[in-house]
């Protein structure tokens, strides 16, 4: 995408449609993030499948913790949940409402971010990317995670609402 050989014109038109297309990309990541969350019953926010792995909460809590966590270190951000300790275990309310914080901080940061920051490079998974990559890479982990969650539902007998579109 931004790294096109096309002349001077087509890459001002690409670099102006970044944001843009980075600000749609976690408007529906945080709709089918919360059509997730909104569907498992408040009593199996709890649930694990196995001892070892993370309970349905803790899943969303870490990608909340992990996600600023990442664009606050790696982008020079003001990380919102430095000085915040989440309990390991939250209500379904603490999980929805901490997910429209992490939402809302990353649409800001977008907003607010420099092309020419956007543009910069980071260190990231044992590589350099820019800076908007990250944006991207921070929304896979959430892919990721809810994928997971699509599976503690139907282990609760919760079946998931069917493909979300894009």
């Amino acid at each position: 995408m931004l790294t096109s050989d096309g002349d001077v014109k087509n890459k001002g038109q690409e670099k102006a449609k970044i944001k843009e297309e980075l600000h749609l990309a976690w408007v529906k990541s945080e709709e089918m993030t919360l059509i997730n969350v909104e569907q498992m019953p408040p009593d199996l926010f709890t649930f694990k499948y196995t001892e070892e792995a993370m309970s349905f909460s803790e899943q969303w809590r870490h990608c909340v913790i992990y996600t600023c966590g990442q664009l606050a270190g790696r982008a020079g951000l003001k990380n919102p949940y430095e000085n915040v300790k989440l309990p390991v275990q939250m209500t379904k309310e603490s999980v929805i409402e901490e997910l429209k914080k992490m939402y809302a901080f990353v649409r800001k940061s977008i907003e607010g971010m420099s092309m020419e920051k956007l543009l910069s490079e980071c260190e990231f998974a044992g590589d350099v990317i820019p800076v908007w990559r990250l944006f991207y890479a921070m929304e896979n982990h959430i892919i990721h995670h809810r994928g997971q969650c699509v599976v503690y539902l139907r282990l609760n007998g919760v079946v998931p609402k069917g493909f979300y579109g894009w």
